[in-house]
């Protein structure tokens, strides 16, 4: 009996809007979701928004970021992500215990997406009050913006 509530519990999806979001307030609340047992999808991944003190600074560090690798074989990795759906989901990776069985799990659940897939359109998406930019949009920079700085070719 126990078995079948976990697994109804599980089936649920939350479906969270990234527009104008805050992307770390964001994936902090939907890792918690995870963790929780909930199967989570993440909409409008390229307008999540990143804050700094300066868009130019920001997108140098992502460009600082690009330049780690191994020593010995830069082909063995790390491999650093360049489209918005793999960042977001690569930041949540960060808040979820990625070595225990329960954050592989939870892991498993997330679904992040660019723009919105036609099954989607019709749910009710929600998202957190409290990771919704408070500034006018020209403070903080998009997580598209950033991809196509480093080298997404998408949309």
């Amino acid at each position: 009996m126990a078995e079948q509530k976990t697994v109804q519990k599980q089936q649920k999806t939350i479906v969270v809007d990234a527009t104008n979001c805050i992307a770390g307030r964001m994936c902090s609340h939907v890792s918690k979701l995870l963790l929780q047992g909930n199967r989570v999808a993440i909409v409008n991944a390229e307008k999540a928004m990143l804050s700094g003190n300066n868009r130019y600074k920001t997108i140098e560090l992502y460009k600082e970021h690009l330049e780690i690798n191994s020593v010995t074989n830069p082909i063995h990795g790390p491999f650093h992500p360049r489209r918005p759906d793999t960042m977001l989901s690569k930041m949540v990776r960060g808040m979820v215990p990625k070595r225990k069985s329960s954050g592989i799990i939870a892991f498993k659940h997330l679904r992040v997406y660019i723009g919105v897939p036609e099954e989607m359109e019709s749910t009710k998406m929600e998202s957190f009050s409290d990771s919704k930019i408070t500034k006018p949009e020209a403070y903080y920079i998009s997580v598209g913006e950033i991809a196509k700085q480093i080298g997404w070719k998408g949309e």
